[in-house]
């Protein structure tokens, strides 16, 4: 490890230097290169920089010991007292932050959320965790916009997809994909009874242009009038848009602006995402069998998580946590749950580090 540190921080001095060179200053694309190759490395640079300086003090500490001076032995002490702990803190931060990096980690996400099984109580679930992810997003300044929605005759949702935008959204959300079971007595039950229904989250890294190349040979485009709330404009004229992607059979549909160009747009970004899904999945089956063994697949099949209402209860049955309060989560505050979901992954990678070691 200390190996690898002192070679990245060696390459964080030559990006430095960089930065005063002409051929750098001068190009745009050149000097972004460098930006971002000098933010990939530079917390681990700093802490490094930081351990080194408490391997320093403490050394210098130890040889103070042996004064004949009796307050410099006490300020010793003191000093290694302050610094003993940091040390061992420091060698685990950093080796969570040499841990590989999910390339998708920075993107935005297409949030899919679909009722299950449970008929309107599970449309009313999937409109109550759609809030949920939005609530969170608000926190983390995230931009949430609603691609398609296909409401219920109750109020809830049969299935809405939407794009998040924001720093970092991926990192936070990627383990949400799966079954989410909910367990609580629906509105219209009269004798008391708790009903168990569910929905399906699916959580899929935006792709670029330049992630997944599409030939527009591959499409068909059709076009047709909008259904549910919008006003006249949205319903009489054919500004939905369904894309189907030819070669792999996949459907996206997009209703929510009244302009067929921009759900066109938004369709090909649904489109995009998905595709970019599938090829990953065929390209990483690998990675795929060490997640499942870590925090489950991701797989929309996978019963991930319990929300059940009389106990206040949320079961996070991939990695055993279990909280008493719902009613907090179920208003965005899903924080600790993503922390937790994040730290058992970090955990994981490192017994794995150690084990090929």
């Amino acid at each position: 490890m200390l190996d690898r540190l002192e070679q990245m921080e060696q390459r964080y001095r030559e990006l430095q230097t960089q930065f005063a060179l002409p051929e750098v200053i001068n190009d745009h694309e050149k000097y972004q290169k460098a930006a971002k190759a000098l933010r990939e490395i530079e917390e681990p640079v700093e802490k490094y920089r930081e351990l080194k300086q408490v391997r320093q003090g403490l050394a210098d500490a130890r040889a103070m010991l042996a004064e004949s001076d009796p307050e410099l032995r006490e300020l010793a002490e003191v000093e290694i007292a302050a610094l003993e702990p940091r040390e061992p803190a420091l060698e685990e931060e950093l080796k969570l932050l040499l841990l590989p990096k999910d390339p998708d980690d920075e993107k935005n996400v297409i949030l899919e959320i679909r009722a299950g099984t449970g008929g309107d109580e599970a449309s009313l679930f999937a409109a109550e965790v759609f809030r949920m992810y939005t609530r969170f997003a608000e926190q983390h300044r995230w931009k949430v916009e609603v691609m398609s929605v296909s409401e219920s005759g109750v109020g809830g949702y049969k299935e809405v997809i939407a794009i998040i935008e924001g720093a970092r959204v991926y990192s936070q959300l990627k383990w949400e994909s799966g079954v989410h079971r909910v367990q609580r007595v629906p509105a219209t039950e009269t004798q008391g009874r708790v009903h168990t229904s569910a929905v399906t989250v699916a959580v899929l890294p935006e792709a670029e242009e330049v992630d997944i190349k599409i030939e527009a040979k591959d499409l068909r485009i059709d076009t047709f009038c909008s259904s549910g709330p919008g006003g006249q404009s949205v319903n009489t004229t054919y500004s939905a848009v369904r894309i189907t992607h030819l070669p792999t059979n996949t459907v996206v549909s997009c209703q929510d602006e009244k302009s067929q160009i921009k759900n066109r747009e938004k369709g090909m970004r649904v489109l995009r995402s998905r595709l970019y899904e599938m090829e990953l999945e065929r390209q990483n089956a690998e990675l795929a069998k060490e997640r499942k063994s870590m925090v489950g697949s991701g797989d929309r099949s996978e019963k991930i998580r319990t929300y059940n209402f009389p106990q206040n209860r949320l079961t996070d049955h991939r990695i055993g946590l279990t909280l008493h309060q719902l009613d907090l989560i179920m208003e965005g505050r899903l924080q600790p749950v993503v922390d937790a979901l994040i730290a058992h992954y970090q955990a994981e990678q490192l017994k794995a580090g150690s084990q090929a070691a």
